[in-house]
């Protein structure tokens, strides 16, 4: 009787362990991102969404977060995520140009849609369709991931007067903005974040796009360059999540409902504080650092980038017929989305300008 009364206890104390949710298997994935931990807001939205996963499952769901720092490969991130070595990674979609030029499109393009257009037309235009259909074949899934809103021009040592003064010029500047420069006489270059104070310190460039004031102060940039020019280039800078395919489709629809819900919400939040930090930052410099001299580039200039712009989109439709689909859709959803735009947003504040004065 004894015998059979501990082997009836055994049963229910196997059977209580397998039913605790302690004893779960918990999920565990890393994600790697192209930004140094602590380069906040950029880095915000992978933490935040590490956090949010552990809480709303229970601590079931854990995500290790790797800075560049960490990894050692900042431009790796497609890669890393595509292969398995990561479940997830963080970065902006038009450092893959040079593996899918249609990649661009996913982050922001030179004279293309704000924040609010670009968005609008991730969810409730093609945008997401596109994005679907252009990562396919690197087994990834992509997802928005914070957006930093129209970015400055740059940084630059010395003023630009004229499309002469843009010749030989030595500038870090991605995506087809880059392409855009080049054709203007710029030398273009691609460096990582943790490099460029260094870099257009001691004249290895001669200027530097980055982001803006919320995170250019903490660069630094505005002690060895004085020049800050409005931008032009990225109007709504998108960051991506990206998600190895077979990892995602091996998870419980619940997680997959709730890392969906997780990266929208975390994106939307990087816009904000991004938006916050700036407002904070520029006060900040315009006080304490009144050499910095805000510049709009001479007309001259910017409609020679136009032009630059409109050539190196035709070239790629007239060679790639997806980059001509997505840029005619593109193009179709901005007009309309822009009257809006201007409606709704450009005259209140003129009017309200106006109104200062």
């Amino acid at each position: 009787m004894k015998k059979a009364l501990k082997i009836a206890l055994s049963a229910v104390a196997v059977a209580t362990l397998i039913a605790s949710p302690l004893s779960a298997k918990k999920i565990r994935w890393k994600l790697a991102m192209t930004w140094p931990s602590t380069l906040t807001p950029l880095a915000s939205p992978p933490i935040k969404l590490a956090k949010l996963m552990k809480e709303m499952s229970d601590g079931e769901f854990i995500i290790k977060v790797e800075g560049k720092e960490k990894h050692k490969a900042p431009l790796g991130i497609l890669d890393m995520v595509k292969g398995g070595q990561y479940q997830m990674g963080h970065s902006g979609s038009y450092y893959w140009k040079g593996k899918d030029i249609n990649t661009v499109w996913f982050t922001t393009v030179p004279f293309g849609m704000t924040p609010s257009e670009q968005y609008a037309w991730f969810y409730y235009g093609n945008g997401m369709k596109y994005m679907k259909e252009v990562y396919d074949k690197f087994g990834v899934y992509v997802y928005p991931g914070g957006n930093t809103g129209n970015q400055m021009g740059g940084w630059f040592r010395k003023e630009i007067k004229s499309v002469d003064d843009l010749k030989g010029l030595k500038m870090r500047i991605p995506g087809l903005a880059g392409e855009v420069m080049a054709k203007l006489g710029v030398n273009v270059t691609n460096i990582p974040a943790g490099e460029l104070y260094t870099a257009l310190d001691r004249g290895t460039i001669d200027a530097l796009e980055w982001v803006g004031p919320g995170m250019d102060i903490k660069m630094g940039f505005h002690k060895v360059a004085k020049y800050y020019y409005t931008g032009w280039h990225e109007p709504a800078s998108e960051m991506q999540f990206l998600i190895n395919k077979r990892a995602f489709d091996k998870l419980p629809k619940k997680y997959q409902v709730m890392l969906e819900t997780a990266m929208k919400a975390v994106s939307m939040d990087m816009y904000i504080e991004n938006f916050a930090a700036s407002t904070e930052a520029w006060a900040k410099m315009k006080k304490e650092h009144p050499e910095i001299q805000v510049k709009t580039f001479p007309k001259p200039v910017m409609q020679a980038l136009k032009k630059a712009a409109d050539e190196v989109y035709a070239d790629y439709a007239a060679k790639n017929p997806k980059f001509k689909e997505i840029w005619e859709d593109y193009k179709a959803y901005m007009k309309k989305a822009r009257a809006w735009s201007m409606m709704s947003q450009y005259y209140y504040l003129q009017t309200s300008k106006d109104l200062e004065k």
